[in-house]
């Protein structure tokens, strides 16, 4: 585990949820820094198995030297068709810590950071052509107008896409300190609180993380087998509820109820946490970062 990469939230908890079985086969959704990989490794037995997914190509310089795990540089949302190419058919546990790595919101040039002045970057992938410079410079008033409501929750967000198109006419906005220099007359609030929503807003549609995270949860229940447990870790209310709703109705919504009917969907899903879990004032104490953390975990009936 390489604690100066990423130190795992909520470790113990996650860990203690998903039960693990000394030969069962588990995946880490979220690399990372190995925190998470590490703890479950140390419960498997000779036969167990860990399969590791991540994106991030720096995330590989940080697995351990064990024959029982499997690293898969992809993003989670390819889960089932990159099992299967290791011939994994059904699994026992799955974990997904959704937060950005300390390692990506200090490594400068990645432009994830408002402390930083980097290119407008703020892709996990590498590989993707999608840039936080790309969706600021291109895309539409309304589009980022809503972009900024929904994923960045910001109150002000119509005056913050218009802010954006007016100074684009007549420069390109290319780094995290152009981008905050051109808002500075706009700022609702806490500036770094504000800018925090904004880089927030720019990171989830870089990386479509929603949508990946809904294509994880729809493959789960399939995937797990009976008794086995998916334990998620969210970082923002967003994310949260699209957990919740699953783990609850097996679908992103609430489901509208009609009085005259009393059909009860069939959800493969248990929930264990029937509240989410949340660190102690200790682990904020020493990790900042975890203090919006949230875990929920569902078992398959």
């Amino acid at each position: 585990m390489n604690q100066s990469y990423h130190i795992p939230v909520l470790l113990k908890e996650t860990v203690d949820g998903l039960n693990i079985k000394p030969d069962g086969i588990y995946v880490d959704c979220t690399f990372g820094g190995g925190g998470h990989s590490k703890a479950i490794l140390e419960q498997l037995g000779h036969h167990g198995r860990l399969i590791a997914f991540d994106q991030d190509k720096d995330t590989k310089r940080n697995l351990p030297d064990d024959k029982r795990i499997t690293f898969i540089p992809q993003n989670f949302r390819h889960l089932q068709r990159f099992l299967r190419l290791h011939q994994v058919i059904s699994v026992n546990g799955i974990l997904a810590d959704l937060g950005v790595s300390s390692h990506q919101f200090n490594e400068a040039y990645r432009g994830f950071s408002i402390r930083f002045n980097a290119a407008l970057d703020m892709r996990m992938d590498q590989q993707n052509d999608l840039t936080a410079a790309i969706i600021v410079n291109t895309y539409s008033e309304q589009k980022l107008h809503k972009l900024f409501e929904q994923f960045g929750e910001i109150s002000n967000s119509k005056t913050l896409a218009k802010a954006i198109v007016q100074i684009r006419e007549s420069r390109r906005i290319q780094t995290t300190d152009e981008l905050k220099n051109a808002l500075h007359g706009i700022v609702k609030g806490n500036p770094d609180k504000y800018f925090a929503q904004v880089f927030q807003a720019l990171r989830i549609e870089v990386n479509d993380e929603l949508g990946a995270l809904k294509e994880l949860l729809l493959q789960a229940p399939p995937l797990l087998k009976t008794r086995g447990r998916i334990a998620v870790i969210t970082f923002h209310s967003l994310e949260d509820r699209l957990v919740k709703n699953f783990f609850r109705h097996e679908t992103f919504d609430e489901p509208e109820r009609n009085p005259f009917i009393n059909d009860e969907p069939i959800n493969e899903l248990k929930i264990i946490t029937k509240k989410p879990i949340v660190p102690t004032a200790e682990e904020i104490q020493k990790n900042p970062r975890a203090r919006s953390a949230k875990l929920r975990i569902a078992e398959k009936e």
